[in-house]
């Protein structure tokens, strides 16, 4: 009996810590999943293409001090806020501890944690009628903001995670990965409103949920949501009206759209580019929610690249 019990426990501790399935970035060329190739800016690429890096760069220069009235100013503040549901507030409010403990980290830098627990794309992108919420997740974001000592005009980046709830009852991929995309849409319109000097959102998709034991969110659901953020991206450079950046493009609805770091590895088998893995450790008993090991993980890859990436490095870092 102990041999079956020492076998029963090594399968619920294997249970999920793999699915097969190949991170974004580790496509090799000719690889498909579904109908779509490789790569986080499509083509099996992992960087934008050169007119949108030129661009990138070219907002990232725009993030500059600004003071409350939002003019730049030498004694004003860049603020960087994340949007998202709770796995986005969990993560980031580690990150901003860490950052903010960071000797490195400008201290013009403000860092604002926007996300909240329970908003889905859909709960931030439709705050009306069509879906009543007791709680308006930009009404919260404001009211940080102020908290904060800081005003919207002085937001200037973004890090957007969003996800959305029982995935499953939306359709199979690609019509829940449609729904998210949509719906992040109309917060990225909305999130421009409110925030009209934003110059650039940094996307991440979920995080691992092979070991997830509910319906709100699990594989493949979590995996497949990188495609999401990942038509927005292209859809943006193909000169989509509802995503437009550029001013001399048209009426301007959008900040301009960047991968920040890709958190998906499969499980216990990592990825390619570097070490991560995802270990049954690192998430809450519903094995969709990061545990404090999760959040640090995802912590340490968003400061590495906070203070790495040519679009940040220049304004995040204090000696850059």
């Amino acid at each position: 009996m102990f041999a079956i019990a020492t076998g029963g426990l090594a399968w619920l501790l294997l249970q999920g810590s793999s699915t097969g399935l190949t991170p974004l970035t580790d496509f090799k060329p000719g690889q498909t999943y579904k109908g779509e190739n490789g790569g986080l800016y499509g083509k099996y690429s992992n960087v934008p293409p050169s007119a949108h890096r030129s661009a990138s760069l070219s907002e990232s220069s725009r993030i500059v001090p600004r003071g409350a009235d939002g003019q730049p100013n030498s004694t004003g503040r860049i603020v960087l806020i994340s949007i998202g549901m709770s796995n986005t507030t969990q993560e980031f409010s580690v990150f901003r501890q860490r950052a903010n403990a960071d000797p490195e980290k400008s201290e013009k830098v403000i860092i604002v944690d926007c996300a909240q627990g329970g908003m889905t794309a859909a709960d931030w992108g439709r705050t009306d009628s069509v879906r009543p919420r007791s709680t308006n997740p930009w009404k919260v974001m404001l009211q940080r903001l102020e908290t904060a000592g800081v005003t919207p005009l002085q937001v200037q980046a973004a890090w957007v995670k969003l996800a959305q709830r029982n995935p499953a009852s939306l359709g199979e991929f690609p019509l829940h990965a449609r729904s998210l995309r949509d719906d992040t849409v109309l917060v990225l319109n909305q999130l421009k409103q409110h925030c009209p000097n934003l110059r650039i959102v940094y996307f991440s998709s979920r995080i691992y949920a092979g070991y997830a034991t509910t319906p709100l969110n699990p594989e493949p659901y979590a995996y497949e949501s990188a495609f999401a953020m990942r038509w927005l991206i292209l859809d943006q450079i193909a000169g989509d009206p509802a995503l437009n950046w550029n001013p001399n493009a048209g009426a301007v609805r959008s900040p301009l759209l960047l991968w920040g770091p890709y958190l998906w590895a499969d499980g216990v088998k990592g990825r390619a580019i570097d070490s991560l893995v995802w270990l049954r450790e690192d998430f809450a008993n519903d094995g969709t929610h990061p545990s404090q090991s999760g959040r640090e993980k995802v912590a340490s890859l968003l400061l590495h690249f906070f203070k790495t990436d040519v679009t940040t490095r220049p304004w995040f870092v204090r000696n850059p």
